[in-house]
């Protein structure tokens, strides 16, 4: 991966917003907070926030639920203080590999479609670890191969009909 493939700016993080998210990511989003709401947690840090779905169907659960969202991409965080959510978040930019926190402080970490795309995945899971609590939870989904995610495999078959010599 490229610098330039890591940096989401210009209008791509409201477009990933006003497009992909309601689209496709929505209602993972909103099974991962029903999950972390039955696990009593009291601190939360989402990594790879994104414009903050996840985060968006955390601060909506009732309770005194305290959240941290993380992105490596400022201007995906700065979309999603842009929308707002239900109570106050702290919004950090974070590399998941390299978390700014201190060990054992968090109940659980959560993650939408992120993990997949750490250069460096033991390490990345490893911090995960570090900053939760004994007994604390790392929540994340990542999508199946490209064959079982029925909207991903035709818009990679359609593209590569489109652009059969730049794969």
């Amino acid at each position: 991966m490229t610098d330039s493939d890591k940096v989401f700016s210009g209008s791509i993080a409201r477009l990933y917003e006003s497009h992909l998210v309601p689209l496709i990511f929505q209602p993972y989003a909103d099974d991962l907070a029903r999950r972390i709401a039955t696990m009593g947690a009291k601190d939360v840090l989402e990594i790879a926030a994104g414009t903050g779905v996840v985060t968006r169907a955390l601060a909506a659960l009732p309770g005194g639920l305290a959240i941290v969202a993380t992105d490596l991409n400022p201007a995906m965080l700065d979309e999603a203080a842009r929308i707002g959510t239900a109570r106050p978040v702290r919004w950090q930019a974070a590399d998941a590999m390299a978390l700014p926190f201190d060990d054992a402080c968090f109940d659980v970490v959560a993650c939408q479609f992120g993990a997949m795309f750490f250069p460096d995945k033991a390490k990345a899971f490893a911090e995960a670890r570090r900053v939760l609590r004994p007994g604390g939870t790392f929540v994340f989904n990542v999508w199946d191969r490209i064959e079982d995610n029925e909207i991903a495999d035709t818009v990679t078959a359609a593209l590569a009909r489109l652009f059969p010599d730049d794969p």
